[in-house]
């Protein structure tokens, strides 16, 4: 059997507030194979923002690891973080996280700019990303020419664009209607299939169902580790 994509272990977070320690994370521990399509889910505090920001590189644990593809990420230098985050993970955020002067193949362009892409690679890449995401005819317009929908399905476009181990997304669909919200739970539901890992944060209890595992985060620990039959 492969190596799980995804290994957290024993995974501890302490934040002082002034003199007082708040355990935000508690020995956490869990994998994830690859093409996996997982939820975390739990109410405010519990843990799971916090979760993800160690292993999307967003913050470091007070203890334990966290690894990606076999290497140990919370080991790594901070110069060698923004090479890992850009190579091995791809981020989806609540409020779409887009640049607001470029149109949505730039914003999906950049991505792979700082990357060192080549500039014909790019180009091709980010179109036919949108063209997948249902954007063809939408790729020349900045964000504010766009819908909630097509912001998002624009940065799950970013996010995969330099082909990411594991897609992140917190929230992704706190910010759309429901019809979108469906639309876009389809659309990472279909990416799962096609072999790529996402782990989703949400408070959604909609979006959890339709992923096929639910892991639920209380005081800062595992309360359960569900596989969802559909």
């Amino acid at each position: 059997m492969d190596e799980p994509v995804l290994r957290v272990r024993n995974l501890s977070k302490i934040y002082m507030q002034g003199k007082i320690p708040v355990h935000a994370l508690n020995d956490v521990s869990f994998d994830v194979e690859k093409g996996e399509f997982m939820s975390i889910v739990g109410p405010s505090g519990s843990g799971k923002s916090t979760l993800l920001s160690m292993i999307g590189l967003l913050d470091k644990p007070t203890s334990g690891s966290v690894f990606i593809d076999d290497k140990e990420i919370t080991k790594a230098k901070e110069s060698e973080v923004p090479k890992l985050r850009r190579e091995k993970i791809g981020f989806v955020f609540q409020h779409f996280n887009l640049i607001p002067t470029l149109t949505a193949l730039e914003n999906v362009d950049i991505a792979m700019r700082f990357a060192r892409v080549p500039k014909s690679e790019r180009k091709k890449r980010a179109v036919d990303l949108l063209t997948h995401m249902g954007l063809a005819d939408r790729m020349n317009h900045k964000p504010s020419e766009l819908s909630g929908g097509e912001q998002q399905r624009t940065a799950v476009a970013r996010a995969l664009s330099n082909h990411p181990a594991i897609i992140l997304a917190d929230e992704p669909t706190g910010e759309v209607d429901t019809k979108t919200r469906d639309m876009i739970v389809r659309l990472l539901k279909g990416l799962s299939e096609e072999g790529h890992t996402i782990l989703v944060v949400t408070h959604d209890t909609a979006v959890a169902q339709q992923t096929g595992r639910i892991i639920k985060m209380r005081d800062g620990g595992i309360e359960s580790d569900e596989r969802v039959i559909s």
